[in-house]
Formats: structure tokens, sequence, C-alpha cells
């Protein structure tokens, strides 16, 4: 089995590529990265170091909008499967830079598609986002709601979603969408919650709190999401393009978590207004995804914080961030 992981320098690339790599060991994993500035390149190298001491990983280090040289992977491994994390993260800094969504997020998709046909993957995992539903009001949010985005991000997003139907429909070929909603968890991202939390903690910082802390959050512990992605995997997928919620089915204050933490924590909090490109909320419906894998347990976020603090700390991320 063959395998190629874009954005392998990415927290959720990373994460899939390490537990890949650790249940299959017959499996050629082939990462590919750009290693952009969006945050620290020493974290996203330090991710990268880890994935080279498995024996059955290949680093590339590629833009996806780089056309020639991914054709030229795609030729040499002839991949089973591909996973596409690689993008342009970052619903805040879609308002500062929203030329490097398009130019990633929709132009380099486009080449990880188009070379998906033209190699005849069996099936295409790419990441979509929560933030494609744009801000509604009844919850759970079922995959069948109208998308309907707020920003270049979730634009991006949902222009992948489309274009994917298309060509599923015109191609014959097969794609999974994920819908990702607030994944968190070790090697996580550091401009997400947790980690601005911690990182103020451990550098006696004031925390500043979005809107007082009244958003809602449907937190997705890392190793859930590394999970469901096995199992769909190893599923036969019969639709030639259907997508999926990859979330907890749970919504939780994100005021709540951050009381949780300060129990055992010096921390200094600062109110600040909200940023108009927050949503208020996020609660997926996972039903559709259940109905597809099977019943499934996920993690709750208060009960994995401590283990998550403490690998933080270890790590010493908030030196690096």
């Amino acid at each position: 089995m063959k395998i190629l992981v874009t954005g392998s320098a990415g927290f959720i690339g990373y994460s899939f590529i390490n537990f890949i790599c650790n249940k299959y060991k017959d499996a050629i994993v082939v990462g590919v990265d750009n290693l952009n500035s969006y945050y620290s390149i020493k974290y996203k190298k330090k991710r990268i170091i880890s994935l080279k001491k498995k024996k059955n990983f290949i680093f590339k280090k590629i833009d996806i909008k780089n056309y020639k040289k991914l054709e030229k992977l795609f030729k040499k491994y002839k991949f089973s499967y591909v996973f596409n994390f690689a993008a342009q993260a970052g619903v805040r800094y879609s308002i500062k830079q929203p030329r490097k969504y398009i130019n990633s997020n929709i132009n380099g998709f486009f080449n990880i598609l188009e070379l998906s046909k033209l190699y005849r993957v069996k099936t295409l995992f790419y990441a979509s986002s929560s933030s494609v539903y744009g801000e509604k009001k009844i919850f759970p949010t079922k995959e069948n709601e109208i998308s309907s985005p707020t920003n270049v991000y979730s634009l991006s997003k949902n222009f992948n979603e489309k274009i994917t139907q298309i060509y599923c429909n015109l191609h014959n070929i097969k794609a999974v969408g994920l819908r990702f909603f607030t994944v968190y968890g070790e090697w996580g991202r550091p401009d997400m919650y947790l980690f601005k939390i911690f990182h103020s903690i451990l550098n006696n910082k004031t925390f500043e709190l979005n809107n007082s802390g009244m958003h809602h959050r449907d937190f997705t512990y890392i190793e859930d999401v590394n999970n469901i992605l096995d199992k769909l995997l190893k599923k036969k997928i019969k639709e030639k393009h259907v997508i999926f919620n990859i979330c907890s089915g749970k919504t939780v204050n994100i005021l709540k978590i951050l009381n949780l933490i300060k129990k055992n924590n010096k921390l200094k909090v600062k109110n600040i207004s909200r940023n108009a490109v927050d949503l208020l909320k996020t609660h997926g419906s996972n039903q559709k995804l259940i109905n597809k894998i099977g019943n499934y347990k996920f993690k709750k976020i208060e009960d994995v914080l401590i283990k998550i603090y403490e690998w933080y700390k270890r790590h010493k991320i908030f030196k690096i961030t």
C-alpha cells in the first residue's frame, strides 16, 4: 500500500502519518510539505524529524502548487490512496492574506485532484472544514445543510467540495471529504485555543479571551481523528463522492475549558471583543459517520486536558512558538 499525505509537517498530516507508519509497517507513506512560515518552521521541522525515524516514511519538500514536481511523485509511486491535508490554515489570517488561500487551497488542491484522476488513485481523502456551514442556528449540523461560507478560508474549502463533486461525476473517481471540527491534541497548531492558553501560563503572559468566552466548539481529539481515518480507509466506499463530519457530536463552551485549566494554574485573562470571523457555535452531527464506521466512543476534552498540557511542557513547545 502506497499512500501520499500532503501537509505532512502540519498537525493532522503529521499525526496521521505517525499513526499509519506505526500500524502498517509494510505501507510506504510519502509526505510532502512546503514548510511555509504561517507558524514556526522550527516546530514543523521538529515533526518531520520525528517522522523520518520511521523506515516506511519518505519526505519531499514540495509545494502542492508545483504541478510538475507533484506529477513526478505520482508517476514514480503510483499511489493507491491520497490524503490531502495541505492548505493555508487559519480563518483570521484569511482576512489579511486572501490570495494565499486561493493559491494553496484552490490552485494547489486542483493539482491533487487532477493528478488523482490521471494516475487512477483508488480514493482521494481531502480535508474540508466545519467552517463551510457558516453561522447556523439549528444544531447539530448535518452534512446536507446548505453551506454558507463567511470568509475566504471557508469559501476555499467549499469550492474544493464542489469541484470534487464535478470531477467524481465526470471522471469516475472516488473521493471522501472530511469536514473537521476543531481538532486538538498533541503536536497541535500553536495558534489554536488550548496551546495559546498553555503558552500564556508558561510564559507568564496575559491570555486574551475572545468575546468573554461565549463561544461553543465541537472539539475532536486527534487520536479519534486518526482512528476514524483508518476505519474509513479500510471501508469500501460505494459512493463516488461522500462527505463526513469528523466530530465528537458534542459542543463545549470554551470558557468552561479555560476555567478547568485555571483550577490548577495561574493565568491572567483579559476579555477582548469578538473577532468578526469567529463562529459563535459549532456542533456537528456524526450520525452519518457512525453509520459508515460503526459505533465509536469519542474522548472528552475534559479527560485529556492534563495529558496534553504535560506533553506541551515536556516538549517545550512554548519555547519555539
